[in-house]
């Protein structure tokens, strides 16, 4: 009974590596985004969905291995020296995923600070394009100001 909840549990670990794996893609893909000149929100907003998918599949894995695993502690601890090898391999798999999620965190926090600069900069040339839209109003009033001519009265005396 033991040897298929654990077989189980050492798919469920492959398949959370395999999501880490596009999620650090698409960690990778966003920093590409946010380095172009110019800002594609489309794709990043695309991006954006596509992990946030992604990591719904890690939270479904991790809440299907946590259920699984509570069922088969038991079995597993006074089956110890059955199970060796499929233990040794979860340790194996479960140090993998530990280290690609620091990975991952590393670099979600250096698209943090991208995405952060990248607001900045396009809040700024919102900012100088109102700036430049009220001066060139203000500049297209006053030259208006320029061509009018107040009414005149003409003395016909000579």
């Amino acid at each position: 009974m033991g040897n298929n909840y654990l077989n189980v549990m050492i798919q469920s670990l492959q398949k959370k590596i395999k999501v880490l794996d596009e999620i650090m893609k698409k960690n990778k893909e966003q920093h590409q985004i946010l380095e172009q000149e110019e800002l594609d929100a489309d794709a990043f907003e695309c991006n954006v969905q596509e992990k946030g998918e992604l990591i719904d599949q890690i939270n479904f894995l991790d809440e299907g291995f946590e259920e699984l695993y509570d069922r088969v502690k038991v079995v597993i601890e006074k089956e110890k020296q059955e199970h060796k090898e499929e233990i040794l391999l979860m340790k194996k798999l479960i140090t993998d995923i530990t280290e690609k999620s620091v990975t991952i965190q590393s670099e979600e926090i250096r698209n943090r600070r991208l995405v952060e600069h990248r607001f900045s900069q396009e809040r700024k040339k919102v900012r100088s394009m109102k700036n430049t839209s009220t001066v060139a109003k203000q500049y297209y009033t006053n030259m208006a100001k320029l061509n009018y001519v107040d009414a005149q009265f003409m003395d016909k005396k000579k």
